[in-house]
């Protein structure tokens, strides 16, 4: 009686212990699925876009247009200098109309402005108007990663980039998406030479990317049309985004930062060269 009175309650706080161990790791197994389901959600969602706060007047004081403005991302600000020798329709650094209106954000949404890269079109009314043909330029004041352009009402238009781009979205229900402030329109791209032409049909609203990292982007308005408008958005600057993605395009050893265990093993194998050195001696 005695024994079974001493047994008794051991066998019942083992029973316990690992009912609790079950409960832990139950608790645990759970964890890690939600924490991977979190993870799969979070690296399919579209990349935040850094847009241009574009400010001031224009800087040109002839016939020309020039205007600044910063991008400000988690850990730069980059100013941002439009250059067009043509001139310009208008420039809208704030208040006016919302050009950047028609449908909804995100990824999967119905604006001409959101994609699977773009996550939130540009948040303010900044825009730039266009209206005469001929080539202009965007100058970063350091290299920034994989900009993106948006454009409102293309129509009648083209622009002849000197780079190549991918078109991310477009005003239209043939792309799934609502359409732009002055209507519905599609987007192609054309290469002629060493041009990559933006043409559309109709209305284009939308926003292409530039693949690769670069401080400079220039283009040709192809005709004279009153208006078509501009804004523009980076990804990362170069050195941010290269760090944490070395091997994407455009990144190289030049323009990402070394981790400190990279940086450590540098440290150690000049300590040895100069040790070598010393026992040479």
């Amino acid at each position: 009686m005695g024994l079974a009175l001493i047994v008794s309650p051991l066998t019942r706080l083992v029973t316990d212990r690992e009912n609790d161990m079950k409960t832990t790791v139950s608790s645990m197994c759970k964890a890690v699925v939600l924490a991977l389901a979190l993870s799969a959600g979070g690296a399919s969602a579209a990349p935040t876009i850094f847009w241009t706060d574009w400010t001031g007047s224009d800087l040109d004081s002839g016939t020309g247009f020039q205007a600044q403005g910063t991008i400000t991302t988690g850990s730069s600000t980059v100013t941002v200098t439009y250059t067009n020798p043509q001139g310009i329709s208008f420039y809208q650094p704030t208040g006016g109309a919302y050009y950047y209106s028609g449908g909804t954000d995100g990824a999967g949404g119905t604006s001409p402005f959101t994609s699977a890269a773009v996550d939130n079109r540009p948040p303010t009314t900044d825009i730039i108007a266009l209206n005469k043909q001929g080539q202009q330029t965007l100058t970063f004041s350091q290299a920034i990663a994989n900009p993106v352009f948006a454009y409102v009402s293309l129509n009648g238009n083209g622009y002849a980039f000197d780079r190549d781009f991918d078109i991310l979205s477009f005003g239209d229900a043939s792309d799934g998406n609502a359409c732009g402030y002055w209507g519905c329109g599609t987007s192609y791209k054309q290469v002629v030479g060493a041009e990559y032409q933006l043409l559309g049909t109709l209305e284009p609203h939308g926003v292409l990317q530039f693949k690769g990292t670069f401080d400079t982007v220039s283009w040709r308005s192809l005709s004279n049309e009153n208006w078509n408008g501009f804004t523009v958005g980076v990804q990362d600057t170069a050195v941010d985004f290269c760090t944490a993605n070395p091997t994407a395009p455009g990144c190289t050893p030049t323009n990402s930062v070394p981790e400190p265990a990279s940086l450590a093993l540098v440290g150690l194998a000049l300590g040895a060269l100069g040790w070598r050195r010393r026992s040479r001696a």
